[in-house]
């Protein structure tokens, strides 16, 4: 059995025409299409989506002489829509479904004397069609190959390694400000203890991946539910990260500093619009989540933001941590992509599944960054309009890289550690789409972001002679004393 996704190229009576591609499933043992519009041969269509075609006394004489017709699904299979649609004189049969498009599976035998060519059809594609092109369309249909690189992945790169670089930066600037501000014992000792409080040690990240591989398999059985909690978590973070990174911002500009007083508490008129602006953001983004022509801008802003809040925030306390931490979610990632087909019943990742929203679920999870695809082809109209990266691939390597600029703050390194594990994660997201661009499917990015930070962070170490020091921590980071 062989399903494969091409286009419906449709073209309106207007001058100039107005045209609009839409995804199709074919199968590609029955027939052969072109891999471009050249030469194309354009057919009249016919709707005939008010009928499921399992009978020929459904549609008038002559009705469908020479032309492409489109019908709905129904009891009957196929191979039956077929044999009727030949018979009648049709040059072209599209069944239009309602659910997700499946893969059209009956046998090449049973096929050998139908000639026309079949494909399913999304049903809302052909409302909108309607509405694009009018009531007078002609179509045609074609599968260009897919490319071999779509420059959305240069965005993501670019997106990526900033949001890691910036992460480690910030995260070493607290550092230095922590550093310096400690004027007595007993604020030093307060703040070591608010610092510990968002301190990875090697129980919690244990527990942390024991907690992420509980909820990825609650999503996938519970999905339809959960996603509602996961959208409104990330609107409630998002806010709240993207109200810190500009706060941090803000403090730098010496102007508008007027303040107001309230029950005893003094704060910034300006701190007061920018919360305002924060939450707004996030309001209009989940209203507005499923536009996919400018909402994906909003949610990969409020993701950025997330993820440099995330990064600077939760501290790892040595190396030992970071390997422990990015070696369980290492296994956790391949685990989840790469074992669980052998274990579920339909075959399919549940990591992918969740991803793309099991039970063909309309409502995506809003934890990655998207960046709509340049190139044009099948797979972009039917499944994956927008390339994707999680944020995981950005938190957990980030950590490791935030660690390394802190200790770089702490031994006074001039940032050899920072900078050479940033150049390892862009190294690593580079390996992750040239195996992307050859596997031609879905990759777990940190199987090839992992090995590259952490051995690069460890060939560091080793070469200053510092490894004790680097996996144990400072001793600033393990309990600071004058």
């Amino acid at each position: 059995v062989a399903a494969d996704e091409g286009i419906l190229h449709a073209s309106g009576s207007g001058v100039p025409p107005v045209t609009k591609d839409y995804c199709i499933i074919y199968n590609s043992n029955w027939v052969s299409l072109p891999k471009s519009l050249d030469n194309a041969t354009f057919t009249t269509l016919e709707n005939l989506t008010s009928t499921v075609l399992c009978s020929s006394a459904e549609v008038p004489s002559g009705l469908m002489k020479d032309k492409a017709v489109v019908v709905m699904r129904g009891n009957c299979t196929f191979l039956e829509k077929a044999r009727i649609a030949q018979s009648l004189g049709a040059k072209m049969l599209l069944i239009a479904s309602k659910s997700r498009l499946p893969a059209i599976s009956d046998n090449k035998t049973d096929f050998e004397d139908v000639t026309l060519p079949i494909a399913l059809i999304r049903y809302n594609d052909i409302v909108d069609m309607q509405l694009v092109l009018g009531n007078e369309v002609n179509v045609t249909l074609y599968s260009p190959p897919l490319p071999e690189f779509d420059y959305s992945m240069v965005v993501i790169f670019l997106i990526a390694v900033f949001t890691v670089a910036l992460g480690g930066y910030w995260s070493g600037v607290a550092e230095l400000e922590n550093l310096k501000a400690v004027a007595s014992p007993g604020e030093r000792e307060t703040r070591w203890k608010k610092e510990e409080n968002v301190t990875f040690t090697p129980i919690t990240v244990i527990l942390f991946v024991v907690i992420c591989c509980v909820m990825l398999v609650l999503l996938y059985f519970f999905y339809k539910w959960l996603v509602y909690v996961i959208i409104s978590v990330f609107c409630l973070a998002s806010a709240m990260s993207l109200y810190n990174c500009l706060a941090a911002l803000i403090g730098e500009i010496p102007f508008g500093q007027c303040r107001i007083t309230c029950s005893n508490k003094t704060i910034e008129v300006r701190l007061i619009f920018l919360a305002v602006f924060c939450i707004a953001a996030a309001v209009v983004w989940a209203v507005f989540r499923n536009e996919d022509r400018w909402a994906w801008i909003l949610q990969d802003i409020l993701g950025v933001a997330f993820c440099l809040n995330f990064i600077k925030t939760l501290k790892m306390p040595n190396f030992k941590s970071c390997v422990i931490l990015l070696g369980l979610l290492l296994l956790y990632d391949v685990f989840f992509v790469f074992i669980t087909p052998f274990i579920t019943k339909n075959g399919a990742s549940i990591m992918v599944e969740v991803a793309a929203g099991p039970f063909g679920n309309s409502e995506k999870l809003p934890v990655v960054i998207r960046v709509p695809r340049l190139e044009h082809s099948a797979s972009t109209l039917c499944d994956l309009p927008f390339s994707l990266l999680g944020f995981g691939d950005i938190i957990v390597p980030g950590l490791l890289v935030a660690y390394c600029r802190r200790f770089d703050v702490q031994t006074r390194s001039s940032s050899v550690y920072y900078i050479s594990c940033t150049i390892a994660y862009a190294v690593g997201m580079v390996l992750t789409f040239i195996v992307l661009a050859l596997m031609k499917m879905g990759q777990p990015a940190l199987l090839y972001l992992v090995p590259c930070t952490l051995i690069t962070s460890s060939l560091i170490a080793w070469r200053r002679k510092e490894m004790k020091k680097f996996w144990k921590g400072s001793s600033y980071q393990v309990g600071w004393r004058p």
